[in-house]
């Protein structure tokens, strides 16, 4: 037995194709909806640290990342010309027969999980929203774009920073600007880039890259959050490449290689935790919809990942939908996930005000307990 007989996903993003999948593997019937028309069409790279390779690996796909990925085991720092200034081996956070880090195209991770999820039977809709939901106590009836309904004994919001399902359960959460921006651009990996190196200060506030993959990078610089959206694709990569003029080292080998506009983006860092438990009735949130925070610590995707493993767990270990099992979901994700918010708009906040804080006493005790199961 489970505690649910079917579920409907609300986003085809890690948080949704993660719990997707251990659903479906555990017989569950599962209906994935995602509004854009492909999975993972767009994106850059992503970083994932060993947590979230536990649960990659979990999944069944780590096989598939190895392939597709670039596995490293320390990071760097640099100062801006690129003198080394110290080198770190990273804590394998998923254990020692994991990687501390594996950098990916994200598109590539997002096409091996949906392709484990239909394998395992879950249906994934594309290209339609959801425009209502209504719930009872028995379950919850959405209707779609298409004209189309579905009832499910659950649903799943894994539906991002701008989450519908949130809006429409009527939850207040205020989403808040850290004050900084990031240029990211996706190219080609030189040689010499064979890690994480971090330059703090100088024209950024970090200059960074990591490697995706034998042949591919993604880089990036982090800014004053302004207002980039008026700028054409070109003065896009005009910027971040003006940006980049100002560091050396693997940068120079880096900066001839930004030349497609269409793979540079600029975003804001923001944050937000939903203080409490994240599901009213049989509607639940995990990912971005209940949290979300500047990418300082790398540990956005292994958080969702970590929603995922940790809701699919309860739903397949126990036989009903109640508030044990909801009290047991808030008490394994709230904490764990405000130690990453809090900790990676701390680092923003010591870089904001150029104090140097106490950094690694805060990775120390992050990293000590993500190296916990969930």
């Amino acid at each position: 037995m489970t505690a649910v007989e079917s579920v409907g996903i609300i986003g085809a993003g890690m948080a949704g194709l993660g719990v997707a999948i251990l659903l479906a593997e555990a017989g569950v019937p599962v209906e994935v909806i995602e509004t854009t028309p492909e999975v993972g069409a767009l994106g850059s790279g992503v970083t994932l640290q060993g947590n979230a390779l536990r649960v990659l690996r979990r999944l069944g796909v780590w096989k598939g990342i190895e392939q597709a990925g670039y596995a490293f085991d320390s990071a760097a720092l640099r100062t801006p010309d690129g003198t080394l200034l110290a080198e770190m081996t990273d804590t394998r956070t998923g254990g020692p027969d994991l990687p501390a880090t594996v950098g990916i195209y994200r598109p590539d991770l997002a096409r091996l999980l949906v392709d484990r999820a239909v394998e395992l039977g879950a249906k994934v809709r594309t290209g339609i929203r959801p425009v209502s939901l209504e719930q009872d106590d028995h379950g919850v009836d959405l209707e779609f774009s298409d004209g189309t309904r579905a009832r499910y004994d659950l649903v799943v919001g894994a539906d991002g920073v701008r989450s519908w399902t949130r809006d429409t359960l009527g939850i207040q959460l205020e989403t808040e600007p850290v004050g900084m921006g990031i240029w990211r651009a996706f190219a080609k990996r030189p040689p010499s880039v064979t890690r994480t190196d971090l330059s703090y200060g100088g024209a950024a506030y970090i200059a960074g890259y990591c490697p995706t993959g034998e042949d591919t990078l993604y880089a990036y610089l982090v800014e004053d959050s302004q207002d980039r959206s008026t700028l054409s694709n070109d003065e896009r990569l005009a910027t971040i490449r003006g940006l980049a003029e100002h560091y050396h080292g693997a940068w120079d080998d880096i900066r001839e290689n930004l030349t497609d506009p269409s793979q540079v983006n600029y975003t804001w860092f923001e944050w937000h935790l939903l203080d409490g438990p994240w599901h009213r009735g049989r509607t639940v949130l995990i990912g971005d919809a209940a949290h979300c925070c500047p990418p300082t610590m790398a540990q956005g995707a292994a958080q969702a990942l970590e929603d995922a493993f940790v809701l699919a767990e309860l739903l397949t270990d126990r036989d009903i939908l109640d508030e044990d099992l909801w009290s047991a979901f808030t008490a394994r994700r709230l904490d764990r996930a405000r130690m990453v918010v809090e900790g990676s708009v701390q680092m923003c906040r010591w870089l904001l005000a150029g104090e140097r804080g106490d950094l690694p006493g805060l990775l120390g005790r992050v990293h000590s307990l993500l190296t916990e199961r969930p």
